[in-house]
């Protein structure tokens, strides 16, 4: 994937799937949809239309992993979700490890004291934030080690 652009970040769920977009300089990730899931071709269609919108160079997808790391049945649905989704697009799809991303953005919503009711209306769209802010932390990490330090003037 290009380390450079927009980015869409998924969060797929059974009943929706959280959608999240970065910044233009790919510093930092924001809500701005979901889709609530109904066949595997309209869910296709719909994030298309968020990689169209917002001029997107890449989708990270959340791979959710067995505490051990092993694949179980929800991780191999979003394989096979990416896999098609990689089909349609053409822009590159990654899965990113969202081990504990939900139960991290249900902490920060009840931090931000809101209600059950709402907490369960935007969950799916902070996972994805949290999904994706951690791919461009990643990507941010990498460009800083890869730049030199400055050089020392000679006197």
């Amino acid at each position: 994937m290009k380390e450079t652009g927009r980015l869409i970040g998924l969060d797929f769920g059974s009943k929706r799937i959280g959608v999240a977009v970065s910044d233009a300089l790919g510093v930092s990730a924001h809500p701005v949809g979901e889709v609530r899931r109904t066949s595997v071709p309209r869910d296709l269609d719909a994030v298309a239309g968020y990689v169209e919108e917002y001029e997107a160079e890449g989708v990270v997808i959340g791979l959710p992993l067995n505490m051990n790391g092993t694949l179980g049945p929800a991780a191999e649905k979003v394989l096979a979700f990416a896999s098609r989704l990689r089909s349609r697009l053409d822009v590159p799809v990654e899965t990113w490890d969202e081990r504990l991303t939900t139960a991290e953005a249900e902490r920060v919503l009840i931090g931000a004291d809101l209600s059950r009711k709402r907490r369960r209306e935007v969950i799916d769209r902070m996972a994805a934030v949290l999904i994706l802010q951690g791919r461009l932390d990643r990507r941010r990490m990498r460009e800083a080690k890869t730049e030199s330090p400055p050089k020392r003037e000679e006197s």
